[in-house]
């Protein structure tokens, strides 16, 4: 089956993806659903682990859609040279290895661009292409310690704490896409293509944010706020009669709505009168609040919040979550037809554009199942294809 892509947006580009676990993946599919020729190369003896588990299980099933699979053995000569082949007319190679791994196969970006100078090479890697750290193996949950992120995770007093996604992988998989498309939106004008880098440790840097900008800027040093945000107050948890509530109190309009809607006089104290005032208070104050939200239901203050503008919400597990009828609205679950699964549903694209779409035009590929077809469109005869899977090359 030849390829089809999922939008219109990438359809002319052909992405070489030499990616495994979960950071490389990631940007990968972002490229896929957008319509990218995505090719999908597997060494011979990959372990499940390697691409995200097993391929019956939901994590492989999310993370590898839209993509064709070929099998191709880079420690062989042999496999170096289809790949450098196929590199040549190329638009786009991913790779997430360790650093030295793709100059020990003799793939880099230096080698292979000379063979196609248009060629946009993205790494992802632990810590950085080169430094101090950068031989050091990189895995999400030391970025998130090492970035600092879990140290302003979790409640005070009660010791680092990750967050419950793998929130260094994706961003680095996110950034790496957008580079790529940086890099393919430069080379219009210059005509070469170049070198996309990025790592767990610098995406979880960037997207400490705010909190980085108190360090670098003032010399604060974020600390722990648990569910309270560490400087617009009151946000924060809050208990109902049924349940709990996010409140967000972001500026002191805000602020003065929900005093008046609360109506308990112990608010109007000059304690919290401002945002630095409310700061200092931040415990008392939430106190107060939740004496008053926990007489009604999470419903009942999340419509009357919200029609006086106080932004809030109910805290939803994931099966809330896509039971929701807005998340249904935004058709965050889409179908797909799993090869190993039957009928399924995975995580739709975030972005909506007005003219073009992301489908899910096809399912997770069974290792290696396109090799054959995808051989023959970089120009190989049907003998060729029997000759390099006879010798273990695909």
């Amino acid at each position: 089956m030849p390829f089809e892509p999922a939008s219109d947006i990438l359809s002319d580009y052909t992405v070489l993806d030499l990616t495994r676990v979960r950071s490389g993946p990631t940007c990968v599919r972002q490229l896929a659903d957008w319509g990218a020729n995505v090719i999908k190369i597997e060494n011979p003896d990959t372990a499940g682990s390697d691409m995200g588990g097993s391929r019956q299980g939901s994590d492989f099933q999310n993370l590898h859609r839209n993509k064709r699979s070929m099998i191709l053995n880079l420690k062989d000569p042999d496999g170096v040279a289809i790949l450098k082949k196929m590199a040549a007319t190329a638009d786009v190679v991913v790779e997430n290895y360790r650093p030295d791994v793709k100059f020990r196969l003799g793939i880099d970006y230096e080698t292979l661009r000379a063979i196609n100078p248009r060629l946009v090479y993205a790494s992802i890697s632990g810590f950085g292409q080169d430094g101090p750290l950068a031989g050091r193996p990189g895995f999400d949950q030391i970025a998130q310690g090492m970035g600092g992120l879990m140290s302003i995770t979790g409640a005070p007093g009660e010791g680092p704490m990750r967050v419950g996604i793998p929130i260094a992988d994706l961003t680095a998989g996110g950034f790496a896409a957008q580079g790529i498309l940086l890099a393919l939106l430069g080379r219009e004008k210059s005509g070469e293509g170049q070198w996309v880098q990025t790592s767990l440790l610098q995406a979880q840097i960037a997207m400490l944010d705010f909190q980085a900008a108190r360090w670098l800027m003032d010399g604060d040093v974020p600390g722990q706020a648990g569910n309270d945000h560490p400087t617009s107050i009151p946000t924060g948890v809050f208990t109902t009669s049924d349940g709990y509530i996010n409140i967000a109190c972001a500026g002191q309009h805000i602020w003065l709505r929900l005093k008046e809607e609360l109506a308990d006089p112990r608010m109007d104290h000059e304690d919290y009168a401002d945002q630095p005032s409310r700061s200092k208070n931040r415990v008392a104050l939430n106190a107060i609040i939740n004496e008053n939200t926990v007489r009604e239901s999470t419903d009942y203050w999340v419509a009357r919040l919200a029609e006086i503008g106080v932004p809030c919400g109910e805290i939803n597990n994931v099966q809330q979550v896509f039971e929701s009828p807005q998340v249904q609205h935004l058709g965050m679950a889409r179908d797909v037809d799993s090869q190993e699964r039957g009928p399924a549903r995975i995580v739709g694209q975030p972005i909506k554009m007005s003219r073009s779409k992301a489908e899910i035009r096809r399912p997770p590929p069974t290792k290696g199942q396109h090799t054959g077809e995808i051989l023959a469109e970089f120009g190989y005869s049907d003998d060729d294809i029997n000759g390099f899977a006879a010798r273990g090359i695909t």
